[in-house]
């Protein structure tokens, strides 16, 4: 019997996870990608116990984990570079059961894409959902300028703008600013060694971690209205909103070529969608629960996404059940991550003295009554499990980390 046939529209990290677990399990899968080439936008990318969990059901969980270059201390700090909050990377890895890893957006693309057949990759191929299909009946079809693709499964993992998620739910709102920009860029590490640190001004911050090559992530946030562009570049505007911050914010901006800057605003999606699936179409990612990037689970919600619809869409299973069993996985869940996105972006676009004085001062009472408070954000998200695993079918091994 053929295998059943799934497509994924879109190639970002949700929807490379989503085909590559889906292969695994034994549908087979093509990846359609309006771009050119697989280079991902964006810089870094910081990978939660929870996402690397997840990437061990299909193989890459120890792989990324051997990438992680945090070591000893690291915390929050104010712009004068005092230390608001301290805890260290053993403590958040005895808390939550591995690392914390930051790896370059490309590094993560690269080893799953490596992980698929050739075959299943089709970039330069803008595509659309034409019919959703019907669960137990009629397949999904999609268009693309060569032609429709029918199939068993498609998976919106097309982004914040997704055109699958407006054909599916036209009437459900979209994604609204957040009401802050953000900023990123990955150069080489300054002479002076520092400590990891997330660093919270008045409705501003700033982020300087480092990745296993040597090189420096580095990200930003800040207030702002919606469209605003730097009237010279956005070098400038860096310096003039974080240039008198404390070593090595200045430095990191100093070693930065303005063409090297990547400026995005934030756009999430407040409302929740009425469900994941239609039909034999399913959403995931930023298509289907765009975040605030204030907690950092943005990739990681969409890489456990990937992971559950595979689990839930394996061969042999009902796909109609296994969808709607996937929407009730996934929607509550990816729900209360928005929400405490929001509640902790609320906090850093604080912007009166009082306000922000008020804030600094609680973070830094609760950080003296123990590092584990301050890690306590990260409760019922970084400690998350995958359900059973995805393997091929014959496959009776079980995935590390499966077990609840």
């Amino acid at each position: 019997m053929d295998k059943r046939r799934a497509v994924v529209i879109g190639s970002g990290i949700g929807g490379l996870t989503a085909a590559l677990a889906l292969h695994r399990s034994g549908w087979q899968v093509t990846v359609l990608e309006r771009a050119a080439s697989l280079e991902p936008v964006g810089a870094g990318i910081g990978l939660a116990p929870n996402a690397q969990r997840a990437l061990d059901v299909v193989g890459l969980g120890d792989e990324i984990r051997s990438l992680a270059a945090w070591r000893g201390e690291g915390g929050m700090r104010a712009p004068s570079g005092r230390w608001l909050a301290r805890t260290d990377a053993s403590a958040a890895a005895e808390r939550f059961g591995g690392p914390l890893v930051l790896v370059h957006r490309s590094v993560l693309i690269d080893r799953i894409a490596a992980r698929l057949p050739a075959a299943a990759l089709r970039t330069g191929c803008p595509a659309r959902l034409a019919d959703p299909g019907t669960a137990g009946g009629a397949p999904a079809v999609v268009g693309t300028p060569t032609g429709t693709i029918e199939a068993e499964l498609v998976v919106g993992a097309d982004g914040i703008h997704s055109g699958v998620r407006s054909a599916l739910f036209p009437d459900a709102p979209g994604p609204s600013y957040a009401g802050f920009t953000t900023w990123r860029v990955v150069v080489p590490a300054p002479d002076r060694p520092f400590p990891p640190h997330e660093t919270w001004g008045r409705g501003a911050l700033w982020g300087t971690q480092p990745l296993k090559d040597g090189r420096i992530y580095a990200y930003a946030a800040a207030t702002a209205p919606a469209g605003a562009r730097a009237a010279d570049d956005e070098k400038a505007e860096l310096l003039r909103r974080f240039g008198d911050w404390h070593d090595p914010v200045p430095g990191i901006i100093a070693a930065t070529a303005p063409e090297e800057i990547l400026r995005n605003d934030v756009y999430r999606m407040a409302d929740p969608l009425p469900a994941f699936h239609r039909g034999r179409t399913v959403l995931l990612g930023d298509a289907a629960h765009a975040m605030a990037p204030t907690l950092g689970q943005g990739g990681n919600q969409a890489i456990e996404d990937g992971i559950v619809l595979a689990h839930h869409a394996a061969p042999g299973r009902d796909l109609g059940a296994g969808l709607a069993a996937y929407t009730a996985d996934r929607l509550p869940r990816t729900a209360a991550v928005v929400r405490k996105a929001d509640r902790v972006a609320r906090l850093m676009s604080l912007t009166s003295a009082p306000a922000v004085a008020a804030r600094d001062f609680l973070m830094a009472t609760v950080s003296r009554l123990g590092p584990g408070l301050v890690l306590r954000t990260f409760d019922g998200i970084a400690d998350w499990r995958p359900p059973g695993a995805t393997y091929a079918a014959g496959t009776t091994e079980e995935a590390p980390g499966t077990r609840r």
